[in-house]
Order: C-alpha cells, then structure tokens, then sequence
C-alpha cells in the first residue's frame, strides 16, 4: 500500500518536473508470478507456508490533460493457485488490487484512492486468508492534508 502511494507521489513529483503537454499512457499485460505466503489459518490452525504461481492481470493508465494528471492501477490474480508446502493443500489467489489518483499540476492539489482485496482460499473450511485494505487521502491547494483514511484487516476463515 504505501509502495503504491510512493509511486503516485513520485509520479505526479516527475510529471510537474516534465513539460506540461497533453499524454496518456496505458499498459495492459499479464505475466506469471511466484508467490510465497504464510497462511496462518491452514493446517488446522498451525499454518503453514504456500508456494503459489500463476498469471497477474496488470492495467495501468497515466494521463496529463493541460495541468491535471490522474492514474489509475488494477492488478488481478487470474488462475494463480499453489500447494501448501506442509499439507499439500491446494490453494487460490483471488482478489484484486486498485489505485485511483488525481492531482493538479499548478497548485498540488491532490486525492488518492486505494483499494486491495487478496485472498489465499484453501481446500474445506477454516484455511481462507484473506488481506483487505482500503486506503485514502486527499491534500488541499494549500499543501494541508484534509481527510486521511487507512483501513487494514487480516483475517482467517
């Protein structure tokens, strides 16, 4: 979450250092991760450690119209799944992953959005690991921040 909010700020702090002129950029793609995460829920309550692979599902846009810059981010799993290395349970990466932010590029005026839903869903009941986050803050043409907000919770079912 705050890599992502670093990168919005770097961005609109390399955007106001670049000429002002109209840009949109967009990328689309999907890769292949390998992911490895502790689910403390799994193995009847033990947990245990998963090794998960699988394509990501990565969207990502920038835009600079005249002096306002937004940008949007979505990462997805899409069919990531692995085996818990005690068990040998499988086991599902689902959720997605958004960012949404906007700035203005004469007076720093700023807002950001961020919203991560992950989770780990295994075999039967009681073994689901699931991160949620929602994140945001909004900064006046005064350079004050105004509104913060940072929701995060860790949950087993």
């Amino acid at each position: 979450m705050k890599k992502m909010f670093i990168l919005g700020i770097l961005g609109l702090l390399l955007t106001v250092l670049a000429a002002p002129v109209q840009a949109a950029v967009e990328e689309n793609t999907s890769f292949d991760v390998l992911l490895t995460a502790f689910v403390p829920c799994a193995n009847g309550g033990a947990g245990e450690i998963v090794d998960l692979e699988g394509p990501l599902h990565v969207l990502v846009s920038f835009t600079i119209n005249n002096n306002h810059v937004n940008g949007n981010s979505h990462f997805q799993p899409q069919g990531i799944s692995g085996t818990g290395e005690t068990t040998g349970d499988t086991y599902h990466a689902v959720g997605v992953t958004q960012d949404h932010f906007e700035g203005s590029l004469v007076n720093g005026q700023f807002n950001e959005n961020f919203v991560n839903n992950f989770r780990i869903v295994g075999q039967g009941p009681g073994n689901n690991f699931s991160i949620h986050e929602n994140f945001h803050i909004t900064i006046n043409a005064n350079g004050e921040l105004t509104s913060f907000h940072d929701n995060f919770v860790v949950d087993c079912k």
